[in-house]
C-alpha cells in the first residue's frame, strides 16, 4: 500500500507503486491533461516517474513555476531535436534553462544565419505537433559514452566522460533524438506550444577560450501565447531605452577601445551624475556620516590581511613600483578601516560612520561588460559604520528607513529584501557567521519587512541584506547592500576601549544605498526611457526665441531662470520654432518655453512641457513657481 499526501492535505491509497500520471489522472482527466511534472517530497520529477513509498506529491503544471521551468527546459531539447533534422552533421553540446528561455549551444561546418534560425524554429513547430513521447531511460556511464559516440556526439561523450565511472547517466527521447539530460521533461513535445528563437552568439566550449568556439542557439518558451506577446512587448521597449542608444542620442556619456569598460561621461552625463551624487551626500550628512576619501592603490600586504588576495585576486588589476607590488581597489572597506586605525577609538566614538564615492575598479571578462550597467571603473556610495555588536540592529534598521527613502525619491516602489547567506569560500568560523545572519534577520523583523532568503550568496566576508528594486518595464536591478562582517577588522587591528577598559574589535556595516553610481544612472536612463524628472534632468529648460525681436527678452528670461538655480539652455538661431521645438523635445527636455512678441509685451512665457503638453502662457515667476515645487517634490 501507498500513501500518497496531496497539497491540500487530502491522501489517496494506492495498492501498489504508482506514477505521477497515475495519482493525477486518478484526481481527474483535467489535471492528467495539464500534468507537466510531479514534486515528489519536494523534488520535481517526470509524470513517469515511480512513486513506490508514501508521499507527499503536487502535481506540476503550466500555473506554477516549476512547471515553465521544465516547459523551457524541454524546449531546448526540442531546439537541438530540430537542429539534428534539419542539420545531421552538428553536434549537440549544453543546453540550459536561462532566465525567461534557454539556449543550446551547436558544432557546426559553418555559421548559422537568420535564416536558418527561421527553418529550425519551423521544424521545431513541426516535431511539436507530432506530440512525440518524451522517455526517459538509464544507462551506466560507459555504456552512454559508448553509445554517443556510435551516433557521433563527441562532446556528450566528453561530458559523460567527466563522470565517475560507478555512476549512471540518464537518457531522454523524443521521436529520432536523444539526449543526455537529468531531467524532468514534458510527457510529450505536444505540450510544447509557445516558443521562439531569439538570436545567435558564439561560445566556447565549456566557457574556456582555449576551446574551440560554438554557435548559441537562444530561445524563449512560454505556457501561454499572451505571456510571450507580454515579454517581446518588453523586450521592445526595452530596446528602446537601452542606455547604450540613449546615452549617445542624449549626449551623456560614450566609450572606447583605449579605456575597455571605463566611461567617458559629457557635459550633461556629468551633471545627471552631479545630481545623484550631491543628493547622496546630503543622505550622508543628514544621517550622521562623515565624508572620506581613501587611496585608489594600496600595497599587496594589505589586501593579503583583508583575504582579497586569496578570495578576489583575478578580479584585481596589479601593478608593482620600486620592487613592491599593489593592487588598485575593488572595494573602499580596507581604506576605510586604515582611517579608522589612525587614532585611538572609544566606545563613546561609536557608531562610527564614514562615507565615500569611492572610486573602484574590477578586472571584469570583456564579455562582460555591458554599457555603464557593467564597467571595469565605477564610483559606489560606499559607507562603513564600525560598532558595536549590540548596536548592529539599530544601525541596520535606520538604514532600512534611509534606503527606502531614497528609492522613493528616485520614483521606485515595490522594494523586495533579500538575505544573502555564507558562501562556500568565505572568512570566519561557523559560530561567527551564525551571530551575523542572525542579526541581520532580527534587524530585517525590526524594520517590519519581509524577505527571501539567498543561501550560499553572502560576500566571502559576511551576509548581506540586497534591495532589488523594479523599473517601470518590471525588470528587477539589485541595487542596496547592507553587510555585517565580524572579520575584516580584527584582521587590519581595529580596535576600541570598551567601558570596562579592555581593547576590542568593532564590528564592521558596509553600506551602500544605489550601489554604482554607473549602473544606477543606466538604470534610471532605462526606467524613464531618457526622459528623466526634472530635478535629475542635465538640462530643465529650453528657452526659444521666435525671431530676433525677441532675443533680449528671451535672454532675461533665461538668465532669471538661471539664477533660480535652474539648468537653462538659450537657443537664439535663427531657424523656425518649429524645428527647435522639435529639435529640443527630441532631447527629452522636461519644459520648452517659447517667446513671441505678444509673450515679450506682457512679460510672459509660453511653456511646453515634455510630452508635446501645452501649458499655455503665464508670468516667469509662475513657471519658477512651478518648477521649484517639482524639483522639491521630486515629482
Amino acid at each position: 500500500m501507498v500513501a500518497i499526501r496531496l497539497p491540500d492535505g487530502s491522501q489517496r491509497q494506492f495498492d501498489a507503486p504508482v506514477t505521477v500520471a497515475q495519482v493525477a489522472a486518478s484526481i481527474g482527466a483535467g489535471l492528467a491533461k495539464a500534468a507537466l511534472a510531479g514534486k515528489v517530497n519536494g523534488k520535481v520529477v517526470d509524470t513517469s516517474y515511480l512513486i513506490e513509498q508514501d508521499a507527499d506529491l503536487a502535481i506540476v503544471t503550466d500555473k506554477d513555476a516549476e512547471g515553465l521551468d521544465v516547459i523551457r527546459h524541454s524546449t531546448a531539447h526540442l531546439l537541438a531535436y530540430a537542429v539534428k533534422e534539419l542539420f545531421p552533421d552538428a553536434q549537440v553540446t549544453i543546453g540550459p534553462v536561462i532566465e525567461n528561455g534557454f539556449y543550446y549551444d551547436f558544432s557546426y561546418k559553418r555559421p548559422f544565419t537568420p535564416e536558418d534560425l527561421q527553418a529550425i524554429e519551423k521544424k521545431m513547430a513541426e516535431l511539436a505537433k507530432k506530440d512525440e513521447p518524451v522517455t526517459r531511460k538509464v544507462l551506466p556511464r560507459d555504456e552512454a559514452v559508448a553509445y554517443f559516440k556510435s551516433i557521433g556526439e563527441a562532446y556528450k561523450a566528453e561530458i559523460i566522460e567527466s563522470i565517475p565511472a560507478d555512476q549512471d547517466v540518464s537518457l531522454y527521447s523524443e521521436g529520432k533524438f536523444t539526449d543526455l539530460c537529468r531531467g524532468p521533461h514534458v510527457p510529450s513535445t505536444g505540450k510544447l506550444k509557445v516558443f521562439k528563437l531569439m538570436k545567435l552568439a558564439g561560445a566556447y566550449w565549456r566557457g574556456d577560450s582555449k576551446n574551440e568556439m560554438l554557435q548559441r542557439v537562444y530561445g524563449t518558451a512560454w505556457a501561454k501565447k499572451e505571456e510571450q506577446e507580454a515579454y517581446l512587448h518588453m523586450l521592445e521597449e526595452a530596446e528602446k531605452r537601452d542606455h547604450r542608444k540613449l546615452g549617445k542620442a542624449l549626449d551623456l556619456f560614450h566609450f572606447q577601445d583605449e579605456g575597455p569598460g571605463l566611461v567617458f561621461w559629457h557635459p550633461k552625463g556629468w551633471t545627471v551624475w552631479q545630481q545623484v551624487e550631491q543628493y547622496m551626500r546630503q543622505v550622508y550628512q543628514q544621517n550622521g556620516y562623515q565624508e572620506v576619501k581613501a587611496p585608489q592603490i594600496l600595497d599587496r600586504s594589505l589586501w593579503e590581511k583583508t583575504g582579497h588576495w586569496e578570495n578576489y585576486r583575478e578580479n584585481m588589476f596589479q601593478t608593482e613600483s620600486e620592487n613592491r607590488s599593489y593592487a588598485l581597489k575593488p572595494m573602499n572597506c580596507p581604506g576605510h578601516v586604515q582611517i579608522y586605525n589612525s587614532d585611538m577609538r572609544s566606545y563613546r566614538d561609536l557608531p562610527l560612520r564614514y562615507g565615500e564615492f569611492g572610486q573602484c575598479h574590477r578586472n571584469e571578462p570583456s564579455g562582460a561588460l555591458h554599457g555603464i550597467m557593467r564597467v571595469r571603473g565605477f564610483t559606489q556610495d560606499d559607507g562603513h559604520i564600525f560598532c558595536t555588536e549590540e548596536q548592529i540592529q539599530g544601525e541596520v534598521t535606520a538604514f532600512h528607513a534611509q534606503a527606502m527613502k531614497v528609492y522613493a525619491d528616485f520614483g521606485f516602489s515595490g522594494i523586495s529584501v533579500k538575505l544573502a547567506l555564507r558562501p562556500e569560500n568565505r572568512i570566519g568560523s561557523d559560530e561567527v557567521w551564525d551571530r551575523a545572519e542572525e542579526t541581520l534577520r532580527n534587524a530585517l523583523r525590526a524594520s517590519g519587512v519581509e524577505w527571501e532568503e539567498l543561501p550560499g550568496e553572502g560576500a566571502f566576508y559576511g551576509p548581506k541584506i540586497e534591495y532589488h528594486l523594479k523599473d517601470s518595464l518590471g525588470r528587477p536591478w539589485q541595487v542596496g547592500t547592507m553587510q555585517v562582517d565580524f572579520s575584516m577588522p580584527g584582521r587590519l587591528g581595529a580596535e576600541y576601549v570598551a567601558d570596562d577598559n579592555t581593547r576590542r574589535v568593532p564590528v564592521m556595516l558596509h553600506r551602500a544605498i544605489v550601489g554604482s553610481l554607473e549602473r544606477f544612472i543606466g538604470i534610471l536612463i532605462e526606467n524613464h526611457a531618457g526622459a528623466l524628472p526634472l530635478w535629475l534632468a542635465p538640462v530643465q529648460v529650453a528657452v526659444l526665441n521666435i525671431s530676433d525681436a525677441q532675443s533680449d527678452y528671451a535672454q532675461m528670461v533665461a538668465q532669471n531662470l538661471k539664477k533660480q538655480g535652474f539648468r537653462v539652455h538659450l537657443d537664439l538661431r535663427n531657424e523656425k520654432i518649429t524645428y527647435k521645438i522639435r529639435e529640443h523635445s527630441v532631447q527629452k527636455l522636461p519644459y520648452i518655453v517659447v517667446i513671441g512678441d505678444k509673450e515679450r509685451d506682457a512679460n510672459t512665457v509660453a511653456v511646453r512641457a515634455r510630452g508635446n503638453v501645452d501649458l499655455g502662457v503665464m508670468p516667469v515667476d509662475q513657471l519658477v513657481e512651478r518648477l521649484k515645487n517639482e524639483v522639491e517634490t521630486k515629482a
